[in-house]
This record gives structure tokens, sequence and C-alpha cells, in this order.
């Protein structure tokens, strides 16, 4: 039997394991992998995007988020001046990209920095207090529970023989 390496659908993905969902993301096939980019997971509740977006600066790149969809686009600003270097090789590309990534509804963006070539977007998962656990008493007064029975008349207790 084959192992299924999972890692290109948890890609673009934060903050929700629904596999449907994880299909339908990887289906849209990114074969671009430009910019790279890491999410790191920071505490059961926080997460990270870091973006290498080396040659870029704060001006040209744009952080949006609308409809549980993160899209950091960079436009590369145009040079009026013609460039006189000559490159014997260009590893840097400084091309203009967009980048999305789905995420869950509890996610919120917390904020955006940029430092030594580097975008770090922090974001937050905020579980609502009607999705955390909550504990149930077990009570021992089984007349509570009677009471709360409907006042139909063929609807009565059992009673032990």
């Amino acid at each position: 039997m084959r192992a299924f390496d999972l890692t290109p659908f948890l890609r673009s993905s934060v903050g929700f394991e629904n596999i449907n969902r994880l299909v339908d993301i990887a289906s849209r096939g990114e074969s671009e992998a430009f910019p790279p980019y890491n999410i790191e997971k920071l505490s059961e509740n926080r997460y990270c995007i870091s973006m290498a977006v080396a040659g870029f600066s704060k001006d040209e790149l744009d952080v949006t988020v609308q409809d549980n969809v993160l899209t950091i686009t960079g436009q590369a600003a145009e040079n009026t001046v013609k460039e006189t270097r000559e490159y014997l090789h260009r590893g840097i590309a400084k091309r203009s990209f967009e980048r999305r990534f789905q995420l869950a509804d509890t996610i919120k963006i917390v904020g955006a920095d940029y430092e030594n070539g580097l975008l770090n977007i922090e974001l937050d998962r905020i579980v609502p207090d009607q999705k955390k656990p909550r504990k149930i008493e077990i009570g021992g007064d089984s007349s509570k529970i009677e009471k709360n029975l409907p006042d139909d008349s063929t609807v009565s207790p059992v009673k032990a023989a």
C-alpha cells in the first residue's frame, strides 16, 4: 500500500482541518512556488506566515483580507531609469506576484511586519464561547428530570414492579 503525502494540501490553509476544502484548494493547481513562505505554529492558537520577499520594499507589498481569503501581492515598481547593470546570473527575482491563503472562520489577522526581506503576518485563532468545551454537571436528583417531562397523559414514569 502506498503512503500519501498530504503536505501539498496543507500548504495554503491555516486553522482548519476540513479535508474537502483542502482538496479543493490543492486541485486549483498552485504550480508557482514564488515567493517561498513558511507557516509556523507559535502556540495552540497563534500562527505566523513568513514570506521571503527579497528586493521588495514595504510600499511595493499589499496585504488584504476579504471573505476569509488572505491575499498578498507584490508589485515591483517600474524603474524610470534604464538599468545599467549587467548580470551574469540573476537569481533574486523581483517579479510581481499574488499569493492567496484560505483562512478558517475563526482565524483573525493580528498584524503584519516587514524586516530583513521577510514579510511576517501574525494570525490568531479565536474560538467562540459556544464552540469551546464546557463541563456538564451530573446530578443525582431525578425529580428535576421528571419536572421536564411533557404534560401528555400518555407519558408516565416507569414504576418498578
